[in-house]
């Protein structure tokens, strides 16, 4: 028999969150996308296990295993299923990362090192973790754009002088909560500030969860995950998709406080090269009203 050790390693709970991805992707992809006939006989959404075997070219029982996370396959399997499952390129890079074949940043943001600022700095910086010094002055320069910069899991770790005159002070939260996700989808004042809260928290997740399949034994995962769920039960239809996507930019509208319209920002998330330990940085714009952006 395995042991408790054995069956929550890292490798494992990789497996796992592989196959419940196919699987989920597998019940939602319809037989006449693939040119098969529906039938009024099928029992189950989707595709069946024999027909994505028949279309990966691999055995039956080999893509029941993989979905069950009992086994380990080659990059050629995984790729050939996931052209059969009709994936997108960052479907199939995610799908290729769980099973072990593209790097995962898991690492823990750096802390006091090579120029990082930590959280005894100033009011602006709080989290677990430091920020290379590059990048704070980066987002310092930005005066008229609201900026953050998040770890992994979407955790503030800091923000600029723009950002406190649209939001509320990151600083004010205690650092237990102070994650974009959660303050997103749990803060009244943040949802009334952000009319678009909605839909920016689900792909917020997505993209929480493309990190989140791929380091499920992480701590901070783990936390967020467990807080997501005790905060908004009535969304676990949302913790239970199995969807990932990079955040895309984005146009979101800002209520104006009573004084007249919404203004509208765009929002995007971005990898800075001077960043480390997984570090992104969400960045508004303001639109001027001459501009044509929807």
């Amino acid at each position: 028999m395995t042991s408790n050790g054995a069956q929550s390693s890292p490798a494992v709970l990789r497996r796992r969150q592989l196959g419940a991805f196919l699987r989920a992707h597998r019940e939602r992809l319809a037989p006449g996308a693939v040119g098969l006939p529906s039938g009024a006989r099928r029992r189950t959404p989707g595709l069946r296990r024999e027909e994505v075997a028949a279309l990966s070219g691999v055995g039956v029982a080999w893509y029941t295993w993989l979905e069950q996370g009992r086994v380990e396959t080659s990059r050629e399997v995984l790729e050939s299923v996931g052209r059969a499952l009709r994936l997108d390129a960052e479907q199939r890079g995610h799908v290729l990362r769980l099973g072990g074949y593209a790097p995962l940043t898991v690492a823990e943001p750096p802390n006091g090192a090579d120029g990082t600022e930590g959280a005894a700095g100033t009011g602006r910086f709080g989290g677990a973790g430091g920020v290379p010094g590059a990048l704070r002055r980066m987002i310092d320069a930005w005066e008229g754009s609201p900026a953050l910069v998040l770890d992994p899991v979407l955790g503030i770790v800091a923000w600029n002088s723009a950002y406190l005159r649209v939001w509320p002070d990151p600083g004010g939260v205690p650092e237990g909560g102070r994650n974009l996700l959660l303050l997103l989808l749990g803060d009244g004042a943040h949802q009334r500030l952000l009319l678009d809260w909605e839909e920016v928290g689900r792909d917020l997740h997505r993209h929480f969860r493309a990190f989140a399949d791929g380091a499920p034994d992480d701590r901070r995962v783990r936390e967020v995950s467990g807080r997501l769920a005790s905060l908004r039960p009535d969304l676990a239809h949302w913790w239970r998709c199995r969807e990932v996507a990079s955040f895309a930019p984005r146009t979101v509208r800002l209520a104006a406080g009573g004084r007249g319209d919404p203004v509208k920002w765009e929002l995007s998330l971005v990898a800075p090269a001077v960043g480390g330990g997984g570090l992104s940085v969400l960045v508004q714009t303001r639109i001027n009203q001459g501009d044509r952006a929807e």
